[in-house]
Parts: C-alpha cells; sequence; structure tokens
C-alpha cells in the first residue's frame, strides 16, 4: 500500500550506538524516546529493539497509551512518560510507567495515592521552566517545597529535576540555563540530604553542547528522539557533525497520480487554501509538474519532506495531494512511478501515525 514510510533498523541501530558512546563518554545517560512508533500497528517493537541492539536499555514517550500497549506486548525495559501526566490516567501511568515528568502537587498527589494502591513506589523527574515557557515549575521556592514533597510522600521517589528547552520558546540549550538547573539541583540536595541521581538536560538540542563539551559536568540525562532516529537536525539546524550517524533511515515512498504542465500561479483572486491560510505564489510561467498521492493530513507540512530526485522542488500541496515541479528533472517522470523523500521530524511523527501509510522495516 502507498504511501510508503520505509525505515531502516540498522540506521537507527547505528545512530543508537554512537549518540549512546558519545553521551557515555561525556557520563550522560539516555532515555530514548519513541514518538517515531505507533503503538497500534507494534511498530515500537523493531524501533525499540534496534536501539537496545546499539546499547540502549531506557525508553520513553509522551503518550500513556504508548507506554500502556508496549507493557501489554511483554516490553520488560524502564519506561518513563516524558508529558506531564493527565488526573484520569493514574491507574495506567503507575501501573505500566515506573517514572514521569511532573511540576504540579495535585499530579504528586494523586500519583502517590495510587502509586499506594498499587504498591509501587513511582519515580518522578521534576521539571523545571528555564525560559522555554512550556512545562515546569518557575519559582525556586515552588521547587524546593516540591522536592521535599516528593521526599515527604512514601509513594514517590525524586529522581531529580529536569528542563526543556527549544521546543516551543526555541530557546537554545547553553551553559548559563544548563548551569541554572545544576544550581537548582545542589540546592535540593542541599535540603533533602542526599545526591539526584538525575539532572536531566533536555532533548536533542542539547547535543550540540554534548559535543562541544561545554555541557555543564552535572548534567548526567538526556531525553533524546530526533538526534538518533533522523539525524538531521544536529547537522542541518546546529551545524555540528557527528561522525557516522545516518540520515536516510526514515524514507517516504509516494506515487504520481498526475503529470502536466501547468501555470505556477493560480488564476483567479486568491483567498484561502483548505486550511485557512493564504498562500502566496511565485510566477514561473507554465511548469511541468506532477501530483502524488500524499497529502498533509499524511505528513503534515510540506516543508518537512526533501525530494531524493535530483532537480525536483516541492510546491505545496493539500489535505491528499503533493505539488512538485519538476521542469529540471533530467529523468522523465510518469503516471505510475513513485518518488522518494527524506523526512524531517514533524513528517516522521505524522507519517508513522497515518492510517494511510504503510510502514516497511529495512535491515531486520
Amino acid at each position: 500500500m502507498y504511501p510508503k514510510l520505509s525505515i531502516s533498523l540498522e540506521g537507527i541501530e547505528n545512530n543508537a550506538r554512537i549518540i549512546q558512546k558519545l553521551c557515555s563518554d561525556h557520563g550522560i545517560q539516555i532515555t530514548a524516546v519513541l514518538k517515531s512508533s505507533n503503538s497500534y500497528e507494534n511498530s515500537y517493537l523493531p524501533i525499540a529493539q534496534a536501539m537496545k541492539k546499539g546499547g540502549i536499555h531506557y525508553f520513553g514517550d509522551s503518550r500513556m497509551g504508548t507506554l500502556a500497549r508496549m507493557r501489554e506486548m511483554g516490553f520488560s525495559d524502564p519506561l518513563m512518560l516524558i508529558r506531564l501526566p493527565m488526573l484520569s490516567e493514574m491507574e495506567e501511568l503507575v501501573g505500566y510507567a515506573d517514572a514521569s515528568l511532573n511540576s504540579e502537587e495535585t499530579t504528586l498527589r494523586a500519583i502517590n495515592e495510587e502509586a499506594l494502591k498499587q504498591e509501587k513506589v513511582h519515580g518522578v523527574l521534576l521539571m523545571v521552566d528555564l525560559g522555554d515557557l512550556r512545562e515546569g515549575i518557575e519559582d525556586e521556592k515552588e521547587l524546593m517545597e516540591m522536592a521535599q514533597l516528593c521526599e515527604d510522600l512514601p509513594g514517590l521517589d525524586l529522581l531529580g529535576i529536569g528542563t526543556n528547552l527549544g521546543c516551543y520558546g526555541a530557546i537554545v540549550p547553553d551553559e548559563i540555563n544548563l548551569g541554572r538547573l545544576v544550581e537548582l539541583a545542589e540546592k535540593i540536595e542541599e535540603r533533602i540530604g542526599r545526591r539526584l541521581a538525575l539532572i536531566s538536560g533536555g532533548a536533542t538540542s542539547t547535543l550540540p553542547l554534548v559535543v562541544a563539551g561545554k555541557c555543564p559536568r552535572r548534567i548526567n540525562h538526556l531525553r533524546l528522539g530526533e538526534g538518533i532516529l533522523l539525524a538531521r537536525d544536529v547537522e542541518e539546524i546546529w551545524k555540528v557533525t557527528i561522525a557516522g550517524l545516518r540520515r536516510d533511515n526514515y524514507v517516504i515512498e509516494a506515487q504520481v497520480i498526475e503529470v502536466k504542465e501547468k501555470p505556477s500561479h493560480p488564476i483567479g483572486r486568491i483567498f484561502v487554501d483548505a486550511f485557512g491560510n493564504t498562500p502566496s505564489y511565485e510566477d514561473r510561467g507554465r511548469i511541468r509538474r506532477c501530483l502524488i498521492a500524499l497529502g498533509k493530513r499524511d505528513i503534515g507540512d510540506f516543508d518537512a519532506l526533501t525530494p531524493l530526485t535530483k532537480g525536483m522542488e516541492i510546491l505545496g500541496g493539500s489535505s491528499d495531494h503533493g505539488i512538485i515541479d519538476i521542469s529540471h528533472v533530467e529523468e522523465e517522470i510518469k503516471v505510475g512511478d513513485f518518488l522518494q523523500f527524506n523526512l524531517y521530524y514533524q513528517a516522521m511523527m505524522h507519517s508513522i501515525e497515518s492510517c494511510s501509510v504503510s510502514i516497511e522495516y529495512r535491515g531486520k
């Protein structure tokens, strides 16, 4: 079935091994993020197994349903919920996850109550907001009180503190903000009288700091997905090279359904498109173009795709169609041909969850 997403398990294993060694050499543990898998299709199993072959043994996801499905299918490695838990999922959280990220007293008390019911102890990573303005505690006094609460509640185990940088506010991880995280961790340690196991310095956006040897010494944990699976952001956005990483692990293939010469600029009064946006177009005169059976409902935004055919340019698309300029492609493109594209993070997440995209694994 097409469109088809082809995933290289050998490539994921390769990247996991390289990133694991890089982080280990700097005293950093990894929680591998499985947003790249659809739990209902069991695609997490081969992906997680490839990461395990690469030396990673702690996994996380932002959806409780994924973690629950993993446990139900016999996955025994430690699991972390990397989105703040909902109060409506306390039973599943404690039952399936070993740890979670937290920032609310109400949630912590609910986790403790459920953990006591299930006769378990649930690991907690308190999140600190250092300016990216997503989740996390901003006030130092509140953070100290929450840390003490975790120590006082018998169903909780305060593993440490962490932060998120780059995902919402696009704030760059640096020696200053991560240094502040270490400073807060040490203040908590002084208050509770013991050393914290984890100081979690963010995600793939922190890897450039690690490569440069500038990550504060006590940062000993990262939550990594894109850097292992796609490995495109570090090199293309951050301009940092990590030798040996594979950047072709996810390739999507779509079939050509129309090839025609048409104007490059729409004809008539431009208002809004199917998504309520008012687009702009460059008038290149008449061009040769093709339509592919792949749309925004499958990949999100077409900016998150890169054609693998030389000379090809993505013009855009709608819910169910992609529109490609093939004027400068040397080979003849015909109806029925299959075109391949590399994916960025957004397209990877959308395509893996699309019921219209089939999945094929390479290098099992």
